[in-house]
């Protein structure tokens, strides 16, 4: 999201300026809103007087979805405070709103003598594209250990790439968790089978986090979100400067990395976030770079501070799935973004948007989660809002859409592999070997929803059947011709194909589905 900035009284404005504009020429280096460090790109090696710094707000993109309030506001103040940070430390800083980022370049090219205007390359296609249209010189993103092309290197030739062996190659890469004799720590790669228990039965605690003061620039910037937005206030929960992010990943080192491992994949609705590090955000800004991150957590397995299975799965999450994600990104785009093989096209049920409550205890539990924080973790997102999107034909670019504006951690580049490949199975396959897809039983396993919801896991018609069972059974159904000759399959549709009440359970799957789009279910 690589467009949002603010105009405040706390920051310089175009029209604000006491240096001569048309005289003092200097290279402008251009500061894209998800790339707030000041250690990286075109900015770490510039000094107060050597250069302008620009940050434009696309008044265009703010409008263009109805964001999470704590999405906008968030991308927004961290923009703002880095302003002020830059003018603290004696930058000429031009941080204007206009109605694109075109626009806003242009405008200040108009204003200023500019030598040349530099930036780092934007996290996102169509922003790239844009930069190179308008003459801006780009260096290398540093915001990821692996670059894009070093990503499509790795790739070469192969017909067929796994993020595993991905992640295996970037641990001994960078010497990652790699012991003296070159054996990954712990005797093995990949500790998932320690990490895959369901919630904790003995009502134990989950570490806090801190909340942050609103300041006066927090204050503005929420007096100014306007109406097209939805979910809860912001209440401090999610960093706005580098200090902050820092003090978010020494509670997480500290508190979170020894509990994280063995319930990363559990749901419970009484806690939003168990002890994952809801360190993403700050690292989708630049707040923080993945290198101290992954630093951290490997010094305190070192120490003996943390086990192996919770540091290795941290790491994984950090230099495996997320950086795979961003090379897949580059590699498959623009194309990919459009992908929709299985022709899904219902759209985002209302229960999700907030247009309209639901029965569904697991959904209710999870949507809740995002209204108050802008937040769901993986399994939340993949098994829960994934998986009832896969299985009910909610169309990719869509979903996308809404989880791009409702996720304080959303941006294309995330969102885009993540929906059409990992969660929507929308490529046809390029991304991951089968449909993420799964009935009652899956949730009933790894949250607390089930209990004492009116939809039993185990029912798949009636109407107290659960939904996501229902609608497992008629998405291999509806898909049979795509998915049947799977061999990864094989067990499911063996399954289906004994079901003696297959029509029975179809018939009340469209009646889930209508039930689902007019938000009654």
């Amino acid at each position: 999201m690589a467009s949002f900035s603010v105009t405040d009284s706390s920051s310089s404005s175009a029209n604000n300026k006491t240096t001569n504009n048309k005289t003092n020429k200097l290279d402008t280096v251009w500061i894209l809103g998800d790339q707030l460090n000041r250690n990286v790109g075109p900015l770490a090696d510039r000094k107060p007087g050597d250069c302008r710094v620009l940050l434009v707000t696309s008044e265009t993109k703010i409008t263009s979805k109805r964001w999470h309030r704590q999405r906008l506001h968030l991308v927004l103040s961290a923009m703002a405070h880095f302003v002020a940070e830059l003018e603290a430390e004696g930058f000429e800083v031009d941080h204007r709103s206009a109605k694109s980022l075109a626009t806003g370049l242009k405008e200040h090219r108009q204003e200023f003598e500019v030598a040349q205007v530099i930036a780092m390359e934007p996290m996102s296609w169509d922003g790239r594209a844009m930069l190179e249209e308008h003459g801006v010189e780009l260096t290398q993103n540093e915001q990821f250990l692996c670059h894009y092309e070093q990503f499509a290197s790795w790739v070469g030739d192969r017909s067929s790439f796994k993020m595993e062996d991905f992640y295996r190659w970037q641990r001994d890469r960078l010497d990652i968790l790699i012991e003296p004799d070159g054996e990954p720590s712990g005797g093995q790669w990949n500790f998932d089978h320690d990490n895959r228990e369901p919630p904790p039965k003995d009502g134990r605690s989950w570490p806090a986090i801190s909340k942050f003061e609103l300041d006066q620039i927090d204050c503005t910037i929420i007096d100014d979100l306007g109406s097209n937005v939805w979910g809860a206030e912001p209440d401090g929960s999610w960093p706005v400067t580098r200090q902050q992010a820092l003090t978010r990943l020494d509670e997480f080192i500290t508190t979170g990395l020894d509990p994280f491992g063995p319930h990363e994949d559990a749901m419970l609705e009484s806690e939003w976030k168990l002890a994952h590090s809801v360190l993403a955000s700050s690292m989708n800004l630049g707040l923080l770079h993945p290198q101290e991150i992954v630093d951290a957590a490997v010094a305190a397995y070192r120490s003996g501070d943390a086990p192996i299975n919770s540091v290795e799965g941290f790491v994984r999450q950090v230099i495996g799935w997320r950086e795979y994600v961003w090379g897949l990104y580059w590699l498959w785009m623009p194309d990919y973004r459009e992908q929709n093989e299985l022709n899904a096209n219902r759209p985002v049920p209302p229960a999700f948007t907030g247009e309209a409550d639901t029965q569904m205890a697991c959904v209710a539990s999870v949507i809740g989660h995002v209204e108050q924080h802008g937040y769901a973790h993986h399994i939340e997102r993949l098994m829960v809002l994934g998986n009832l999107a896969l299985t009910a034909g909610v169309s990719p670019q869509a979903m996308t859409q809404w989880m791009w504006a409702s996720f304080v951690d959303g941006a294309e580049w995330v969102m885009v592999p993540n929906v059409v490949g990992m969660a929507l199975h929308a490529d046809g396959g390029r991304m991951a070997t089968k449909p993420y897809a799964s009935g009652g039983a899956y949730i009933n396993r790894m949250s607390d929803s089930c209990k004492g919801c009116k939809y039993n896991p185990k029912k798949r018609v009636g109407d107290d059947a659960c939904p996501f069972t229902t609608l497992y059974w008629d998405f291999l159904a509806r898909n049979e011709q795509a998915f049947g000759n799977n061999h990864r399959m094989a067990r499911q549709y063996g399954g289906m194909r004994r079901l003696s009440d297959l029509a029975e359970v179809r018939e009340r799957a469209n009646e889930v589905l209508a039930a689902l789009d007019a938000g009654e279910l």
